[in-house]
């Protein structure tokens, strides 16, 4: 069985910080991709960020420059830095992590909350 966890959600004021984390236990066998991706109440899910397992990463337009992802293999874990947050980045933000056999593993998710 695969658990995957999110942590670090909170509220925010624009223009302020927050650090999630993410991380995977149980059988995998090899992960290759980690990830992020975010809904905002009456949306549909959205990509936000993935980093490779050599630490290679993509963003969504909308988050480049202000969100930085990294990942920790020893620990399987996967980290949102986000920066200079927006009332728009407001979502529930959802952990990825791909195996090697292309199975996709989701966490719960974790609220983001960025008002003043």
């Amino acid at each position: 069985q695969v658990h995957v966890v999110e942590s670090g959600g909170g509220l925010v004021q624009p223009g302020g910080s927050l650090r999630l984390s993410c991380v995977a236990s149980g059988t995998i066998f090899g992960i290759s991709t980690m990830g992020w991706y975010r809904q905002a109440l009456g949306k549909q899910r959205e990509f936000v960020a993935t980093v490779t397992t050599a630490g290679s990463t993509d963003y969504a337009d909308s988050v480049k420059g202000r969100f930085t992802a990294s990942r920790d293999n020893a620990k399987r874990t996967v980290y949102l830095q986000m920066n200079n947050l927006r009332p728009e980045d407001t979502a529930k933000y959802f952990c990825t992590v791909r195996s090697w056999s292309s199975e996709d593993f989701w966490g719960q998710g974790t609220q983001v909350t960025v008002s003043s």
